[in-house]
């Protein structure tokens, strides 16, 4: 038998990116994540009134601000801009 030739195969070339660089925190984001820090910062304070029992109003509220200080950084950063909407509704002309 004769021996086959086979053309290689190219390998896949990475998809390159269409539009440039992702787009950045909007200025939204940039106030939520803010509004995110001084939620933790406030947390960590009022962390610092726990007992070591841990049954005092310090200790009850404490986790709260913290956990939803992470949670209002994460939606910060992915919360989009703005995006102005076309006028509608009635006596509104297109």
């Amino acid at each position: 038998m004769g021996k086959k030739h086979k053309k290689p195969v190219p390998l896949p070339q990475p998809a390159a990116p269409s539009e440039g660089p992702a787009e950045p925190i909007s200025s939204r984001g940039k106030g939520t994540v803010g509004i995110a820090i001084g939620t933790l910062a406030a947390g960590f304070v009022v962390l610092s009134f726990a007992d070591p029992m841990g049954r005092n109003w310090a200790a009850h509220l404490a986790p709260f601000l913290i956990l939803g200080g992470y949670a209002l950084a994460g939606i910060g950063i992915f919360l989009p801009s703005q995006a102005p909407f076309p006028p509608s509704g009635p006596g509104k002309n297109q």
